[in-house]
């Protein structure tokens, strides 16, 4: 353990001693990448959400349920209640009386028609701005109600604006420029209304915060968090199976197998919302059509000599499990039970020769009029995974006379080439999200409100009319019977292979003890996790200790 790890630990632990018989204890993050700032509307990665989501409390939270439509399932947070009006335009927000910024002041109504000013500001920035393009304004009756009012009616309008929108402190940030805001002292340090304080922050060491013990929800059990941030990628596990750490996000791997075996760190699963394709170029920026990608039919037959089982077990062993579609299995619209199109490279090699697809020269790669059944599969080579799903797909694929060219390239040069549709194919992946919105932009008919991530330019008419549908619809049986024609209508058409959904793991040490992890955010019941009192001492004495 570094000397600058130990002391911020030992400082931390100093300044946090004093919890009741039921609290205490210092959770190390292991962390492989630091915040990128700590100011809300600018926040991209998890790392910068987990901090600031601590630091900062929200209107309302998503329920463990994940639902997306209407108020269902969601959690108050600094909105004790909230109402709808008859048409549905306003939703009356009503704050915590007991809710305090960390310096004192009372959150009011004011801090959440500030943060809205902020997040639709474009001088700021904001990551999230067009989630909340549907809200015209927000009101402010009293001290203790925000109204927001909206433009129209949606069945995500709820989601979209408590999910996107965290009241941010009026009384310290309202006096600074609109630029001023990334950078601020104010904003480096911030002032929030969540379980936990900000302490200190060291930019790619340690960033600390500290338990809130006035917060209005109940002091958190632990005493304070570090997210120690490791400088190179093999560190991140280390120092959690060294036991300097207690928690990582996501084990790799690589990591299970050092997992040491007398149980001093556990495997915890949760839901994740990646999934990955090897995604086919039906048409070119001009709109002509693929020479071979085109064809509906050729897209199903190669689909069929495609193992993605194997591939996934190859790949990840049981760390991930093949695809269904486009979806992820823990988004809440997500469908088991469509058809698939099955491993079958029987009936792959009579659909092809049946396309006129043959190996008349016998050099072991089909032909049709002159034209070779060979294309190029695009990868970012910095994706090992990806890599080896393509190596996979390349031997499955030559087994039935397909002949494929794996390509690899720098990360911006793949999105460069993947946005230009400079590919045959490519190996693509996504991180979804609990809404099932974010599938219109990947999947649906490249236009002006749909498929800016469809590089493969597919579309098809069912699938579009269906998402459209199931957006439209204002109870979750309609949205899931609309997603579940659009996801069959995708996966019958194959514009992709669906491969593969990492299983996400974390790590955590044996004197942790956690509450289930939210899929779409690891760290939201931190303030509710507890470390073994018998296994506290020794750990502190450790960092004290340290030289």
């Amino acid at each position: 353990m570094t000397r600058r790890f130990a002391l911020a630990v030992c400082v931390l632990a100093a300044a946090c001693r004093g919890g009741d018989a039921r609290s205490g204890g210092i959770l190390v993050v292991s962390a492989g990448a630091d915040a990128e700032t700590l100011f809300p509307p600018l926040t991209v990665g998890n790392q910068g959400r987990a901090v600031t989501e601590l630091i900062y409390d929200k209107l309302a939270d998503i329920g463990p349920g994940l639902n997306t439509i209407g108020d269902g399932g969601f959690v108050p947070k600094l909105a004790s209640s909230w109402e709808w009006s008859a048409d549905s335009l306003t939703i009356t927000f009503h704050l915590d009386p007991r809710a305090r910024w960390h310096d004192g002041q009372p959150v009011t109504a004011r801090d959440v028609q500030f943060a809205f000013r902020v997040w639709t500001d474009s001088a700021v920035g904001a990551v999230q701005r067009a989630a909340l393009a549907t809200v015209d304004s927000v009101s402010v009756p009293d001290a203790h109600t925000a109204r927001a009012h909206f433009r129209e009616r949606t069945p995500e309008q709820f989601y979209a604006f408590v999910y996107t929108l965290i009241p941010l402190p009026a009384h310290r940030l309202a006096a600074l420029a609109d630029t001023a805001l990334h950078d601020a002292p104010a904003v480096r340090a911030p002032i929030g209304s969540g379980p936990f304080r900000f302490k200190s922050w060291t930019p790619r060491a340690t960033l600390e915060l500290t338990a809130n013990a006035d917060y209005y929800g109940g002091r958190p059990r632990i005493d304070g968090v570090v997210f120690a941030v490791a400088a190179q990628g093999a560190t991140v596990a280390a120092r959690l199976l060294a036991g300097e750490a207690d928690f990582l996000e996501q084990l790799a791997p690589p990591d299970f197998k050092q997992l040491p075996a007398d149980g001093l760190v556990r495997a915890q699963s949760y839901g994740g919302f990646d999934y990955a394709f090897v995604q086919f170029n039906v048409n070119d920026a001009a709109g002509r059509p693929h020479p071979l990608f085109a064809d509906r039919e050729l897209r199903r037959a190669l689909t069929m000599a495609v193992n993605r089982a194997t591939i996934a077990q190859s790949v990840f062993d049981s760390l991930a499990r093949p695809a269904i579609g486009p979806f992820s299995r823990t988004q809440w619209t997500a469908d088991t039970t469509v058809r698939g199109i099955p491993f079958d490279t029987v009936e792959a090699i009579r659909a092809l020769d049946a396309l006129g697809w043959r190996d008349t020269n016998k050099d072991g790669v089909r032909e049709r009029a002159g034209r070779r059944l060979a294309f190029s599969v695009l990868v970012p080579a910095s994706s090992r995974t990806r890599q080896a799903a393509a190596v996979l797909l390349q031997a499955q694929l030559k087994t039935v006379g397909v002949q494929v060219t794996i390509e690899q390239a720098d990360f911006n040069a793949f999105l460069d080439r993947a946005h230009r549709g400079a590919f045959d194919a490519l190996v693509g992946g996504v991180r979804t999200s609990p809404s099932p919105r974010g599938v219109r932009d990947v999947w649906g008919t490249p236009g002006p409100s749909r498929g800016a991530q469809n590089w493969g330019r597919w579309s098809n008419a069912t699938f579009d009319a269906q998402v459209d549908s199931a957006l439209a619809a204002t109870n979750t049986a309609a949205v899931r019977a609309h997603f579940r024609t659009a996801y069959q209508a995708a996966i019958d058409d194959a514009p992709a292979i669906w491969l593969y959904e990492p299983r996400m793991f974390a790590g955590v040490h044996r004197r942790l003890t956690t509450t289930a992890l939210r899929p779409d955010a690891w760290w939201s019941d931190i303030a509710h996790w507890t470390i073994d009192r018998a296994q506290r001492l020794p750990r502190d004495r450790r960092a004290l200790a340290a030289p």
